[in-house]
């Protein structure tokens, strides 16, 4: 992407560094959920509060034997940041991952975020190989709109990296979706915030990530 948001990445990590002590309850929640499972689970959703916030993830997905290790706040560089950290012993068959959102509603480029990703990719490599992984489009918010550009921008850059280096990670569109006629969000698939999901927000997002992952079955 160039030297220019290279370095801007790296700026990014200092300034993540410093603020990394904010999601230090939600890091240690989910080592203790680690502990109480015996890191047993075959499907790891990752991510943000859009992760964390699904309470019927467990039964949404029961035939995927899931772990929810979503953790409130959470950006793409958090995500990478915290990735050893969390996923400690486990050995998933397959991962689902959702973040980037809030990194561009903190201010940060899409080409950042991409860089991220990138990062998140190595070290998912490195930790488990080619495991099978998908990546939930961003989710085009009410109370984001303002950014939508940036929203779709971003979901290009990841689209196009996993479809042409990154083989072993399926890109998964919610972010069409979820658009009325007119092209502006759903109001009915968030809640009053325009920014979380409603139920019926997990509803579709359900739908849409069961079929995908029964398509490469």
């Amino acid at each position: 992407m160039g030297l220019q948001w290279f370095c801007l990445g790296l700026a990014y990590i200092k300034s993540i560094e410093k603020r990394m002590f904010w999601y230090e309850d939600e890091v240690k929640r989910l080592e203790a959920i680690g502990v109480q499972k015996g890191y047993k689970a075959d499907t790891i959703f990752y991510g943000s509060s859009s992760i964390r916030l699904w309470d019927t993830l467990d039964d949404d997905f029961k035939e995927l034997l899931p772990v929810n290790l979503g953790f409130g706040g959470s950006t793409m560089a958090a995500s990478v940041w915290f990735f050893d950290r969390i996923m400690a012993a486990y050995e998933p068959k397959m991962l689902v991952v959702y973040a980037g959102d809030n990194d561009l509603g903190d201010g940060r480029h899409p080409e950042e975020v991409f860089i991220f990703f990138q990062q998140l990719a190595v070290r998912v490599q490195q930790r488990f190989g080619n495991l099978p992984c998908y990546y939930i489009s961003l989710k085009p918010s009410i109370n984001r709109y303002y950014l939508i550009d940036q929203f779709k921008f971003t979901n290009e850059l990841i689209e196009n990296e996993i479809a042409g280096r990154l083989s072993n990670w399926k890109y998964i569109d919610v972010f069409s979706q979820m658009l009325s006629a007119d092209g502006r969000p759903e109001q009915k698939f968030f809640l009053d915030d325009g920014l979380h999901l409603s139920t019926l927000g997990y509803a579709l997002w359900r739908r849409i990530i069961t079929n995908k992952i029964n398509a490469d079955k």
